[in-house]
């Protein structure tokens, strides 16, 4: 099978070097679709056949669902995006936890009592939502979705297809490691996947720890039927680093390592 590849706007554009006419190259690489693209280039993506995966569904990822003083703002956050990704054709938006630094909680309870209104209005609307865990030791101190389990343990209470977990391998290798078990026994949750180099989100290469044919082996062993993502910061040419990365993903199915 083929996986459908995309590429993060936001991580290619904090490269050091620059490609002015990225998008095309990226078309013409082969990649379907791109994410986090701003509104302004969203035409050229149109015209280069690139669908739009996914959008913020509201800004600001330290600011999220496991606090109930933030539901209501961000309800309306969510609720404004969804009707900017209707009308212009974006598969889906993310959203997060946040940050927790008071007293024990029950933060995935709270999450998904935030949610479940908004997966039900997404799920009429054929949008999707995608609670990112995020790692909380490098990146992002704080950030109490933190793992492949309380992503996984959101979903499941709220119990909308519309809400699914988005697998970022570059932060849970960080946080968990054990990437092809993980796929294999929280696959149901998983609808959409984010891969970058570890360590130190750079390109898929033989500088960093993850055996990404292995990965693209698992998803494609169990039909994994959404995009991956690279969003990695290329550390030279971005084209040419897309162009890599890309082929690691489309490359004849290989036997993925058993466990």
């Amino acid at each position: 099978m083929s996986i459908k590849q995309c590429f993060a706007w936001w991580s290619f554009a904090a490269a050091p070097q620059q490609a002015p006419d990225l998008l095309r190259q990226a078309a013409a690489i082969g990649c379907q679709g791109v994410e986090f693209l701003p509104r302004d280039r969203w035409q050229e993506a149109y015209d280069l056949g690139l669908q739009l995966t996914v959008i913020d569904g509201h800004e600001c990822v330290e600011v999220g669902f496991s606090d109930r003083a933030n539901h209501r703002a961000l309800a309306d956050e969510v609720r404004r995006n969804l009707e900017v990704a209707t009308a212009g054709g974006v598969l889906n938006l993310a959203v997060a936890s946040g940050n927790w630094s008071g007293p024990p909680h029950d933060g995935i309870s709270i999450c998904a009592e935030g949610l479940a209104p908004l997966a039900a209005e997404a799920e009429a609307a054929h949008v999707g939502l995608l609670l990112e865990p995020l790692n909380s030791k490098v990146d992002h101190v704080g950030h109490e979705c933190d793992s492949t389990a309380w992503a996984a343990a959101v979903v499941e209470r709220v119990g909308s297809p519309a809400l699914r977990m988005l697998y970022d391998m570059y932060h849970m290798q960080i946080m968990e490691g054990d990437l092809i078990r993980t796929i294999r026994e929280k696959f149901s949750f998983i609808g959409h996947v984010h891969v970058a180099g570890v360590p130190g989100r750079a390109e898929l290469d033989d500088r960093q720890e993850v055996n990404w044919q292995a990965i693209a082996a698992t998803l494609r062993e169990h039909g994994y039927p959404g995009y991956v993502t690279h969003e990695f910061i290329p550390r030279g040419d971005p084209v040419a680093a897309l162009r890599q990365a890309f082929q690691v993903f489309a490359q004849p199915a290989v036997e993925a390592a058993r466990s």
